[in-house]
């Protein structure tokens, strides 16, 4: 089975890559979703126990936020693969703008997110890692990371 964890700020293009590339194949854990830590520890629970493939579509932008997930996929005997987003906080803001109602971030919250921003590797315990960048035109760029 397969856990997939995406890191980046807000408004890196995270669920709109999830939709593009995952959506067919894996489940989506997001706070944005599911609103508290407890819900999404229950369905994160149930997916491990279901061995269900799944992407944790958060910010995640600490190493200790990272861990608990890679942690628990760990020992259910996941493969673990990292996406990192990233961009600008200019950029970020940028793409938010064009968002609306809820999904509309504040721009204090991109800068704060940026700010605690650790940059993952695979010595944090990935199986993969890959660098992921929006280009200009709507598509991605990724490569795997090799440390």
């Amino acid at each position: 089975m397969q856990a997939i964890i995406f890191c980046g700020i807000q408004a890196s293009g995270k669920s709109t890559f999830y939709r593009e590339r995952f959506f067919n194949s894996h489940v989506r854990i997001s706070l944005d979703l599911l609103r508290t830590r407890h819900r999404e520890l229950l369905f994160l629970e149930t997916c491990l126990k279901s061995q269900t493939r799944y992407v944790v579509d958060n910010t995640n932008p600490t190493r200790a936020e990272r861990a608990k997930y890679i942690g628990m996929a760990k020992a259910a005997k996941y493969e673990v693969v990292g996406y990192y987003f990233e961009t600008s906080s200019e950029e970020a803001v940028r793409r938010n703008s064009q968002r609306a109602g809820r999904f509309l971030i504040p721009v204090k919250g991109i800068y704060g997110t940026r700010k605690r921003l650790e940059v993952p590797g695979l010595s944090e315990g990935y199986d993969k890692l890959y660098l992921v960048r929006l280009r200009p035109w709507g598509e991605y760029e990724v490569r795997q990371v090799a440390e």
